[in-house]
């Protein structure tokens, strides 16, 4: 039987000041927690550096990468943990513990020594801490959009809820600014030796602002009512994916909103942020404060969907930019390397690279458990070079046995085959002389191509990259801005926590979280800077095709029942 709502929250009557003030507060509660989430993302080449220096520069980024993602693989599990709780026992309880969680490793992270201090202790003490950050922003989101939707008058449920998508977007820009002044105050080196540590250990401050927010927040009305009536579920994990009726809805929040949801913003935040820095090789600090004012002139629009989702639907916004996106990516990340590092974008367009090896000498570049000393055939020594170079290449299959040879416009190298030292952890003297000398020579041949080292800060279009930069935090706000509130409003009050988490969290840690490791695989693997689009282009135009057909529009439908 439906739960009719009564009060301030009742249909066509604003909320008072003291539930916008509640609102506020659980908002900015969360975008602490998102600071302290992506913190590790926004400093994924110094964790490189300083937790995984015993590998190459490019395994050491995908295996950084794999450390950040470890935190979204597990953040199913934190959505099914404390969904559980906080339709057992309440919103407001279970996310203050989550905040804890969070906080607190965050902060442990900033101590954490290094490998060169610990040795292999270091990259594991830091896996696990990121694994407890993901369980515990694992039950944060579905208690925030709960507890925000189930405050907000019916009317205006996508204008309120779009305040919480707006917290992950800022958490971001607030990381990102927070590490920009530390790099400003400090400088390039000191900022890389241990200065990223502040930005870690200033989470302990915002952990105790947090904490008294979230203390002074009360709960939920609808769960309260719900409690009191004696209909709160008692075993909300069964109800929500033990039941076919219910599982239905989750399965379709999962493939038909969320995935795609997920890959669009991972892409136009955290992946064009690692696009310009380790592919089109602007500087850091250039880069982030580059994003950070796309950020801060597109995250407005998040609120501004939200609240045009209340008028004229969530489903027609968010399947729009989930079509943008699929027919906008490539374009987009063209016109970015032609701002951003347009002597690349020359040499790429003007010097035809091919790599021509035995197919059977070539291994997976990304894999993230081998090291620079795993790749000793001529064909994985040439291909390692031109990834980290940022140079396309195609590829030529040879008989078996020929020596694999690089071709650079006119110019052809053949590359070394090496052999490993004894004990397998280096190449032998004579293979190390000649991978230097042939890397030497490669690079001296795509600088002649134009292929530059780094890119040309006065060269750089400041204007036209922040203008893209805007557009991708746009085609976000499409697709986050309503999110909240759809979700909120396909499941029931009784399992809601629960139900609505685990398809975010499974959409937005798996298909969302891993975009960025599995887009530089794809890259390092195919030998294009543009292959890893390929990822959020097809989940995005699937889950298009899968939402016009099978996902129900919203709005309007009443969120207070019971059943």
């Amino acid at each position: 039987m439906p739960i009719a709502p009564a009060g301030p929250v009742g249909v066509g009557v604003p909320t008072n000041a003291d539930d916008r003030r509640v609102i506020f507060a659980s908002s900015l509660g969360t975008v602490f927690e998102w600071y302290d989430f992506y913190l590790y993302g926004a400093l994924a080449g110094v964790i490189a550096q300083q937790f995984f220096g015993a590998l190459d520069p490019l395994s050491g980024f995908i295996f950084a990468l794999l450390a950040f993602a470890a935190g979204f693989v597990v953040r199913p599990v934190g959505a099914l943990v404390f969904g559980r709780l906080g339709d057992m026992v309440g919103r407001k309880y279970t996310f203050l513990v989550t905040l804890l969680i969070m906080g607190l490793s965050t902060f442990v992270v900033g101590l954490l020594p290094g490998y060169e201090a610990i040795g292999v202790a270091a990259p594991v003490l830091l896996i696990i801490l990121r694994l407890l950050q993901g369980l515990a922003l694992g039950g944060e989101y579905g208690g925030a959009a709960t507890y925000v939707a189930e405050h907000a008058p019916p009317g205006r449920r996508g204008a309120y809820t779009a305040w919480i998508q707006v917290t992950a977007t800022l958490g971001l820009f607030l990381a990102l600014a927070v590490i920009l002044g530390a790099r400003s105050l400090l400088g390039e080196a000191a900022f890389a030796d241990w200065g990223w540590r502040l930005p870690f250990l200033l989470s302990i401050v915002l952990l105790g602002v947090s904490v008294w927010i979230r203390l002074s927040m009360r709960e939920s009305p609808a769960f309260r009512r719900l409690k009191e009536a004696g209909r709160a579920s008692r075993a909300p994990v069964s109800e929500s994916f033990g039941r076919w009726a219910n599982l239905k809805v989750v399965l379709l929040a999962l493939f038909g909103l969320v995935a795609g949801q997920a890959v669009v913003w991972y892409t136009g935040q955290f992946y064009a942020l690692l696009f310009l820095t380790n592919v089109l090789k602007v500087d850091g600090a250039t880069a982030d404060l580059l994003v950070a004012v796309a950020l801060l002139l597109g995250t407005p629009f998040i609120v501004l969907f939200g609240m045009l989702s209340d008028r004229i639907g969530r489903k027609p916004i968010i399947l729009a930019g989930l079509l943008l996106a699929s027919l906008s990516y490539f374009p987009l990340f063209a016109a970015l390397t032609q701002a951003a590092n347009p002597a690349l974008a020359q040499a790429q367009a003007a010097t035809h690279i091919v790599v021509m090896a035995d197919p059977a000498t070539c291994a997976f570049q990304a894999n993230p458990i081998a090291r620079e000393v795993d790749f000793v055939s001529g064909c994985d020594i040439a291909r390692r070079v031109l990834v980290q170079h940022a140079a396309s290449y195609s590829f030529e299959p040879l008989p078996a046995g020929a020596a694999a040879r690089v071709r650079v416009g006119a110019q052809e190298l053949e590359a070394p085959l090496a052999r490993k030292a004894a004990g397998g952890q280096r190449f032998d003297n004579a293979s190390s002389r000649a991978i230097a000398q042939f890397r030497s020579r490669l690079e001296g041949t795509l600088r002649a191509a134009g292929y530059p080292e780094r890119a040309d800060p006065d060269a750089i279009d400041h204007l036209r990259v922040v203008a893209i930069l805007t557009l991708l935090v746009l085609l976000v706000a499409m697709v986050y801005g309503p999110l909240a509130a759809m979700l909120v409003e396909l499941f029931p009050t009784r399992i809601r926590y629960t139900s609505l988490s685990l398809p975010y969290h499974l959409g937005n840690g798996w298909f969302g979280g891993l975009m960025p490791t599995v887009a530089f695989a794809m890259v390092a693997s195919q030998g294009h800077i543009y292959a890893g689009l390929w990822y959020p282009v097809a989940i995005a135009a699937a889950t298009f095709l899968i939402g016009l057909f099978l996902l129900p529009e919203t709005r309007g439908r009443d969120i207070f029942a019971a059943d």
